[in-house]
C-alpha cells in the first residue's frame, strides 16, 4: 500500500475544503449582488396613465393608472394579494408566474422598449375562466386626480 502515508493529514485536507467552500460562497454572492433589484426593469417604466391595446381579437384598448411597472404583472388579478415566482429577471424582460388563492394565477413576460413603452403579454386562470392577452402598452400622460 505505497502511497498512503504521502496524503496530507486529515487536518490539512479539512482546511483546504473549507477555503474551497469560502472561495465559493465569496464568488457567489458576488454574483448575487451584481444582479442588483429583483425586477428593476420594471422600475424603468414611467408611472402614470398607460393605454395597453390588446393584439388580435378586437384591438380593445384598456386604460390603466400605473403607480409601478409591477402593477403590468397582474392585469387580471389587479389588487389581489398573489404569490409570485420570478421566471425571467433580465434588463430587457421579466416573467413571472403568479398564484392567487381562491381566484386563480397566471403567467406574464413583460419586455422592455422604453421607459413609456412595453410589451406584455400573460395567460392564466382568473375567477374560473382562462384568459390569454397580448397587448402593447403604451404611457400616454399622467393619471387624473
Amino acid at each position: 500500500m505505497v502511497g498512503f502515508r504521502t496524503w496530507p493529514g486529515r487536518g490539512t485536507v479539512r482546511r483546504v475544503l473549507i477555503a474551497g467552500v469560502v472561495a465559493a460562497a465569496g464568488l457567489c454572492a458576488g454574483v448575487v449582488a451584481a444582479q442588483g433589484p429583483a425586477l428593476a426593469m420594471l422600475d424603468r417604466l414611467q408611472p402614470g396613465l398607460w393605454e395597453l391595446r390588446e393584439r388580435g381579437g378586437d384591438g380593445a384598448v384598456r386604460r390603466l393608472c400605473v403607480e409601478s411597472g409591477r402593477k403590468l404583472i397582474q392585469i387580471r388579478h389587479p389588487g389581489e394579494s398573489c404569490r409570485n415566482l420570478v421566471i425571467e429577471d433580465a434588463a430587457g424582460a421579466v416573467t413571472v408566474q403568479y398564484s392567487c388563492p381562491g381566484t386563480g394565477y397566471g403567467r406574464t413576460r413583460i419586455r422592455f422598449e422604453s421607459p413609456g413603452l412595453a410589451q406584455v403579454e400573460t395567460q392564466g386562470i382568473a375567477r374560473g375562466l382562462p384568459f390569454d392577452f397580448s397587448a402593447e402598452a403604451r404611457r400616454t400622460g399622467n393619471c387624473g386626480g
